[in-house]
């Protein structure tokens, strides 16, 4: 698996659709910030702004803009700045609407032609999933004018969901809900491959020498990596590589392992019943107390204890 595919595959990235909606003018709606997840908005049909929390300047959507809002940010939707102070809570745009869950959200005034429809989503990761990749994603990722750069995928693939949200088809809502989850993964891929490249982290999964080192690790996790092993995959010295990974990074090689261990081990300590010393083993860790120190030290609760939390939760 590639090192992107893998990464999201492990953090049990989720896509799911709020709905598709029909607003005119005059309208705004206030969306609450939730945690553990990155919201979408596709402009489907015409346009709108967005003001992420603590932001100080709107973003304008144009029609057939997506702009995807990192860990759980509340923000506000309206039609034009004069509406934005009068933005209702989400919660009361769809109570004061009748909507149901289905089909499409209608909201504002009757006749006017100033119509935005947009496809609202979002995309959840497991509790406790994270990877510096993650971490290092601005607040926003606004995908525009898509060209040859980017593909038509994601223009076509956008709008195959924009038709498909909301509908009453056969199997509608889950073409449209698989389709999303692709479009994390292309926008993320987007990025990285444009502006990403200078940004610590992001810079290292698209370092052409690093991705190989990342991508070796990925495949064997509990193997004993040594550092001279991982610049011989990149093809640079010792010195050359710990320097070369640690700019791109912002982290040792060590660091990396170590946190991508962990999240592999609480997976399975979530979803399999093996003892904790095979866990510890294949992750790396010769012994269960020298995993249950670094496991503790990551997430401030011991192995055991983690599992129990999960099983008593579920």
């Amino acid at each position: 698996m590639d090192l992107l595919s893998d990464i999201l595959s492990k953090l049990r990235l989720e896509g799911t659709l709020y709905f598709r909606t029909s607003f005119t003018s005059p309208w705004g709606v206030q969306v609450p910030a939730y945690s553990d997840v990155a919201r979408f908005h596709f402009a489907h049909k015409g346009r709108c702004m967005v003001r992420i929390e603590g932001s100080d300047m709107p973003i304008t959507l144009e029609q057939g803009d997506l702009i995807i809002i990192m860990r759980g940010a509340a923000h506000t939707l309206y039609c034009d700045p004069k509406t934005e102070v009068a933005a209702l809570p989400l919660d009361a745009v769809i109570e004061q609407s009748g909507f149901s869950g289905k089909g499409v959200l209608v909201w504002g005034e009757y006749g006017t032609n100033h119509e935005t429809q947009l496809v609202c989503g979002h995309f959840a990761f497991e509790q406790h999933a994270s990877h510096p990749m993650i971490d290092a994603l601005p607040d926003y990722i606004k995908i525009k004018n898509y060209g040859e750069g980017l593909g038509t995928w994601l223009e076509q693939s956008l709008r195959v969901i924009g038709a498909e949200a909301g509908r009453e088809n056969p199997g509608a809502d889950l073409v449209a809900l698989k389709m999303s989850e692709i479009i994390f993964a292309q926008s993320l891929r987007a990025y990285l491959e444009t502006e990403g490249k200078n940004v610590a982290v992001l810079a290292g999964l698209s370092d052409q020498k690093i991705s190989k080192a990342l991508q070796a690790i990925h495949e064997k996790p509990a193997h004993y990596w040594t550092l001279e092993e991982l610049a011989g995959i990149a093809g640079q010295s010792r010195t050359s590589f710990a320097t070369h990974f640690s700019n791109r990074m912002a982290m040792t090689p060590i660091h990396y392992i170590t946190q991508w261990r962990m999240q592999l081990a609480r997976q399975m300590l979530i979803e399999t019943n093996d003892a904790v010393i095979a866990i510890a083993e294949n992750t790396g860790y010769q012994s269960e107390a020298a995993f249950g120190r670094v496991f503790k030290k990551t997430f401030s609760i011991a192995p055991v204890a983690y599992r129990k939390s999960f099983q008593t939760s579920g």
